[in-house]
């Protein structure tokens, strides 16, 4: 999620000023990856805490006037936090959400999803919230428990007791001159420190690893520290000498530390960032009335009646509006006839194959491939627990990831004690991409270029690729279940689908050539698709069909029980459920209520058809169980579709509107 990171540099520490910025920037650019919708940083230095934040990317906000000279103001002893946010919560339009948070005497960052926020403010009535984001419960309570006599570790174990979900967090306060870690994930590292040496901690290993390239002023690579899940510091910035301490146990002896020396001040805060503007945008093609909804609702269950009628494979439940079918004379479908059981290899074999990654230090072995899905979700769980792999989580994050769909990534994170590396893109831009092919779309609708929306998020498999690199292991598990194959989505463009089942991103290239030529037809009918995107989703086209996707599979080797996984997420993590749906698929994925929206509109099935064929075909659902599924996975999911539109600042009734006036296949 966010990037975090700081530096501590004792009394006696010989850093230049020009040094400090120096390390100060670097750190700021390397953190960007995780988050570019805002930055920010505190400044403890004499008797003040100085706060700057600003609703731009790293890379802008550095080079503002006023962040150059509260560098240049600094002197030893002082301490640094800073923070690269991505939004989760609270917009990032008011300065108050962005961070670092002031809140009760203590400035705070925060990597990581508190779920349980709106409970805790109940379960502690006199505590005042004032602003929206997370990040303020975990600092009031903080403080709360100091009120009540508790030391700083005390009260940070308490805190941790209590919240829901994955933090790292960075806190420094007005009356102790102490900076304090801690995370309930692994998702910081430290170095330095030692001999009464400036210290430095961020995010991730690799950001340090390169900063050292750079700044020997910490240490060599091989001295960073990990700060374990479970596991705070306590940081003496005169000194720069640290106190660690677990946040699960008996903590009732740190009332004091034996090298706290002078660590009672009274910092004076101050807030110098850029005043609110207090705009948001402007969201008036968003809400449906109860009119236009109604009116909808007519229009779709009149679509239903007619989809009903379809002609059907009489073994599975695909129509006859599916790209390529063709039926025998007992009614039984060429994608039917033609199927592979899936026979997984077992998981003694996968034991095998993953033997030679352990590793025995204690570092990372392992990429789990994390969208916040079902799948990636048990298979995180599934590689901790049953596997005891020393995994890494691994998001790309698009802009089109649901809140619902950062929580519950959150849930899993903070549940296993598993650090979370997200890449973030520059997710306005991303949206705006998103925006006008959307747009492009609804000028000539056509169900072959629907997969242009989703095109933004194809760079995972990329930075996939490059974080093996960084990190320095070699296998990376990916989760993808061959039953939710949906290749026809590029049977609409002409390309006939494997009726054999395969994995998805796997086509021949005389297949790829032809789902290429289809697009540039496209374009060249509609110029409108010849906007600012067109980069972007090239490149998504390359890495989704040319770059190695050498990875191990997890569900070729265990069989998916749809059950199991449910259960496993929902009871042992109390995984969330959408409000606005009865499955447990594709609700963290803020695309599919629009697109499936739209392929059940105008061809009379969508996703959930083929997905549910597939289980058919594996004897893991009757024909009639299926068909009641499908009815039920495909009723319009209208919250979600107004998310979407709002997201990307479309026209909500509009966009319905064409959408129920495109050429429909069955009629």
């Amino acid at each position: 999620m966010c990037g975090i990171f700081g530096m501590v540099a004792p009394s006696r520490s010989r850093l230049t000023n020009h040094r400090i910025r120096k390390i100060t920037d670097t750190l700021f650019r390397l953190s960007e990856s995780r988050g570019k919708e805002s930055s920010g940083l505190a400044v403890a230095s004499g008797n003040r805490i100085t706060v700057c934040k600003a609703q731009e990317p790293a890379s802008a906000f550095i080079r503002r006037p006023v962040y150059r000279e509260l560098i240049l103001s600094m002197t030893p002893p002082f301490a640094i936090i800073g923070h690269a946010r991505l939004v989760t919560n609270g917009p990032a339009e008011y300065n108050r959400n962005n961070q670092p948070v002031i809140k009760d005497g203590i400035v705070g960052i925060h990597n990581g999803i508190i779920t349980n926020d709106a409970k805790l403010w109940k379960q502690y009535p006199a505590l005042k919230q004032k602003y929206e984001v997370d990040t303020e419960v975990f600092l009031s309570l903080t403080r709360h428990f100091l009120h009540h006599g508790l030391s700083v570790p005390q009260a940070i174990v308490k805190v941790f007791g209590l919240i829901e979900g994955s933090a790292s967090i960075a806190l420094l306060f007005e009356e102790q001159n102490v900076l304090l870690l801690a995370t309930n994930t692994g998702s910081l590292y430290v170095a330095g420190g030692r001999n009464r040496r400036a210290l430095v901690f961020a995010s991730e290993r690799y950001i340090l690893e390169q900063l050292m390239q750079t700044h020997a002023d910490f240490g060599s690579p091989d001295s960073i520290r990990h700060i374990l899940p479970q596991t705070g510091y306590v940081v003496y910035i005169n000194t720069a000498s640290i106190e660690p301490f677990r946040l699960s146990g008996d903590h009732s002896r740190n009332q004091s530390s034996p090298d706290s020396g002078n660590d009672l001040v009274n910092f004076t805060i101050s807030d110098i960032s850029p005043k609110d503007t207090g705009y948001e945008r402007e969201k008036k093609y968003i809400c449906l009335n109860k009119q236009s909804l109604s009116r909808f609702e007519k229009q779709f269950a009149a679509n239903e009646a007619i989809i009903r009628h379809l002609r059907r494979c009489t073994r599975c439940i695909l129509p006859e509006t599916m790209p390529f079918i063709e039926f025998d004379e007992n009614g039984v479908c060429n994608y039917c006839r033609n199927y592979q059981k899936q026979v997984p290899m077992g998981q003694e074999v996968l034991r095998q194959e993953i033997r030679k990654y352990r590793r025995t230090d204690g570092r990372p072995d392992c990429i789990v491939a994390f969208s916040g899905g079902r799948d990636s979700s048990f298979a995180l769980h599934y590689v901790k627990n049953v596997l005891g792999m020393h995994p890494v989580a691994y998001s790309y994050d698009w802009g089109m990831l649901t809140d619902l769909g950062r929580r519950n990534q959150a849930r899993m994170c903070g549940a296993l004690g598993v650090e979370h590396i997200l890449v973030s893109a520059d997710i306005r831009k991303k949206r705006e991409y998103i925006r006008k092919n959307v747009l492009a779309w609804l000028r000539k609708p056509d169900l072959g270029m629907i997969p242009l929306f989703m095109a933004g998020d194809k760079q995972y498999f990329y930075f996939a690729n490059k974080l093996r690199k960084q990190m320095d292991i070699d296998l990376i598990i990916y989760s993808e279940n061959a039953l939710e194959q949906t290749d026809f989505k590029y049977g609409f463009c002409g390309v006939a689908p494997k009726t054999e089942r395969g994995h998805l991103y796997n086509i021949g290239v005389m297949k790829k050539v032809k789902l290429a030529a289809y697009y540039a037809s496209r374009y060249l009918a509609n110029p409108a698709y010849l906007n600012s995107s067109l980069l972007d989703s090239i490149s998504a086209f390359g890495s989704s069909y040319f770059i190695p996707h050498d990875y191990i599979h997890l569900f070729r080797y265990i069989p998916w029980r749809e059950k199991t996984i449910n259960d496993t997420l929902i009871t042992t993590y109390n995984w969330e459920l959408s409000p606005d749906c009865t499955s447990t698929w594709r609700i963290g994925d803020g695309t599919a209520a629009l697109y499936n929206y739209i392929y059940y509109t105008v061809a009379g099935f969508t996703e959930n058809d083929t997905f549910r064929s597939n289980q058919i075909r594996e004897g893991m659902i009757t024909r009639s169980q299926a068909l009641h599924l499908a009815r039920e996975d495909n009723k319009p999911r209208y919250e979600s579709v107004q998310w979407y539109c709002e997201t990307i600042n479309i026209p909500l009734n509009d966009t319905l509107k064409i959408i129920h006036s495109a050429h429909r296949l069955y009629l």
